[in-house]
């Protein structure tokens, strides 16, 4: 547990940083949210069929680890949210579970 604690802890400049972020209240249905904004910004939908969906992103240095690299969870979380896109139909409320499982065959590095 402690070494989770160090490993996330943020060093001066990270933190400096994160201080200057300025996170205005998210206006439901006019405006992303800044989860949306941070997590998903960039990401270009480039060929959608039935049971598939093909995306492009090139990888922010917001969504890296400290070795520059696109982070695992950062992986996950568009997975997640480009599958949701998928499932949700307008006006209907998502009551299902998804099982995910993610291959990680290869790194993807900071803006490639």
């Amino acid at each position: 547990m402690e070494e989770a604690k160090e490993f996330l802890q943020l060093n001066k400049e990270e933190a400096e940083s994160v201080s200057r972020l300025t996170i205005h209240p998210h206006r439901l249905g006019f405006q992303c949210s800044f989860y949306e904004d941070f997590a998903l910004r960039g990401i270009r939908v480039d060929s959608v069929q039935p049971g598939f969906v093909s995306c492009t992103f090139r990888v922010p240095p917001r969504l890296t680890d400290k070795s520059g690299n696109l982070a695992t969870g950062a992986v996950a979380n568009l997975v997640d949210e480009v599958g949701g896109a998928i499932v949700h139909v307008e006006g209907l409320t998502m009551n299902v579970s998804v099982d995910m499982s993610i291959s990680f065959l290869g790194t993807a590095k900071l803006n490639r």
